[in-house]
């Protein structure tokens, strides 16, 4: 019983993680657009990484086969949201066993600190990759002062 995963603190994290994970997945399926908007589901279109820095945050979508205007991105409110349709039918006369693409249109809604500066964002797509690079307001980073003897 000792061997249990609830006898030890990050045992009964990892579960509780598990049970988050496993509810999430259940609610976007049941009832689309209900799960948090901070939250990625899995296997979402297109996948997302996101990383922050003191200067800046980094949203890298990964969307091969598209081109760079065929992505609509906004910000309102410190949510980001990226959207748009990618539409590759196969040839005609071709029979598909398996399709494991995504076609069609998709939205990501990724919700922003609030020192991100919107005057100051660059998107560029290349290799598939659609980076955004996000600024920080310089007044909110932290400031190192010098002490001079």
């Amino acid at each position: 019983m000792l061997g249990s995963p609830f006898f030890s603190p990050t045992g009964l994290l990892e579960e509780f993680d598990r049970l988050q994970k496993q509810m999430d997945s259940l609610l976007s399926t049941t009832w689309p657009g209900l799960t948090n908007i901070r939250a990625g589901r899995a296997g979402g279109f297109p996948a997302v990484n996101v990383g922050a820095t003191p200067e800046e945050i980094d949203v890298y979508l990964f969307a091969p086969g598209m081109q760079p205007d065929q992505f609509d991105i906004s910000i309102e409110q410190n949510v980001l949201t990226i959207s748009g349709e990618r539409n590759d039918p196969p040839p005609e006369n071709a029979r598909q066993y398996l399709q494991e693409r995504f076609n069609g249109k998709f939205s990501r809604v990724i919700t922003l600190p609030d020192d991100v500066d919107p005057e100051r964002v660059e998107a560029n797509y290349r290799n598939g990759v659609l980076h955004i690079r996000l600024k920080r307001q310089e007044a909110t980073r932290p400031h190192q002062i010098e002490v001079k003897a």
